[in-house]
């Protein structure tokens, strides 16, 4: 009897161990990013930082933003377990007016879907300035 649970421990033992699931997990430096006031034409590319602390490869599946004017760039190889990479963001700033955007990650990550976002105001050229 006693042979009998001290094989039924160690079974359940190593089922415990071996269910332990290896999981990627995405944690960003920042999820916002301000642009403050950038003038009209200028250079709109920013870019969010995240490290995986995970204990698995994170693979970003997509990168969508909620408008045309906000271009998302996705690391193509997976990100290894401790590694950062970067997610490219290039705001259009031809188009004056306030920023306030939205780009969904995907990944196989714990949290599968992160939300950033994108704020400024893209300011036009002074109208009465002489070139």
């Amino acid at each position: 009897m006693k042979k009998l649970l001290m094989l039924l421990f160690v079974g359940l033992t190593y089922i415990s161990v071996s269910a332990q699931e290896k999981v990627a997990k995405i944690e960003f430096k920042s999820d916002v990013i301000d642009y403050g006031e950038i003038a009209q034409g200028s250079d709109g590319v920013r870019i969010f930082e995240f490290t995986n602390t995970g204990n698995a490869p994170l693979i970003i599946t997509s990168v969508k933003s909620t408008c045309g004017c906000t271009i998302p760039k996705k690391p193509e190889e997976p990100i290894l377990p401790g590694k950062m990479g970067k997610i490219e963001v290039k705001y259009d700033t031809n188009r004056p007016g306030h920023i306030r955007k939205t780009i969904m990650v995907t990944s196989n990550a714990d949290t599968p879907n992160v939300s950033l976002k994108i704020k400024g105001k893209v300011i036009p050229p002074d109208s009465g300035s002489k070139k």
